[in-house]
């Protein structure tokens, strides 16, 4: 897909029967872009533990907790999942297809969190980025996110996530 190309990006909010396209579309996601970034073997080890059909039920029973499909012309090419954690907002999981990157979906969709976090009178947005997702880290600081630290978590199985946590301040009229 070429950026000069026409087409239309919305946003649906997850419903439990979207579970198994949300599933769906994270194996194809971290599968197609993951491995030059962790293991395979992390990558298999982390997806149930995140995409798992109680996780995510979960995830949408909790009123703080937005989950967004991202449609482009009506097909299914990532999703977006924030929480208000006031005085914040955590953006907890911004995927979308590798072959559909370059062309502003990313910021369209940041845009989107950032006017929710707006009508919810957050200071800040955050979220973990790991170290070696250097296209990520640059989308995020183009977006007016700054490293705010480096954290490495122990999740289990030998593996850790070796982040850096970004934050972008907002400002409110």
């Amino acid at each position: 897909m070429n950026a000069h190309l026409n087409y239309t990006l919305t946003f649906k909010q997850a419903t439990p029967a979207d579970i198994p396209l949300i599933q769906s579309l994270a194996h194809r996601i971290w599968h197609a872009y993951y491995p030059s970034i962790i293991s395979v073997a992390q990558i298999e080890y982390m997806l149930p533990r995140m995409y798992g059909e109680d996780v995510i039920t979960q995830e949408l029973a909790d009123p703080n907790l937005r989950y967004d499909l991202l449609l482009l012309n009506d097909e299914p090419i990532g999703y977006a999942s924030y929480r208000v954690e006031s005085p914040s907002v955590f953006l907890s999981k911004l995927y979308i297809t590798p072959e559909t990157h370059g062309n502003g979906i990313g910021q369209r969709a940041l845009a989107r969190i950032e006017e929710f976090a707006q009508t919810q009178r957050a200071t800040s947005i955050y979220l973990f980025v790991n170290k070696r997702n250097e296209k990520a880290i640059r989308a995020y600081l183009r977006f007016g996110f700054v490293i705010e630290e480096a954290v490495v978590k122990d999740i289990g199985g030998g593996f850790v996530m070796d982040d850096y946590k970004m934050r972008k301040h907002l400002t409110h009229d």
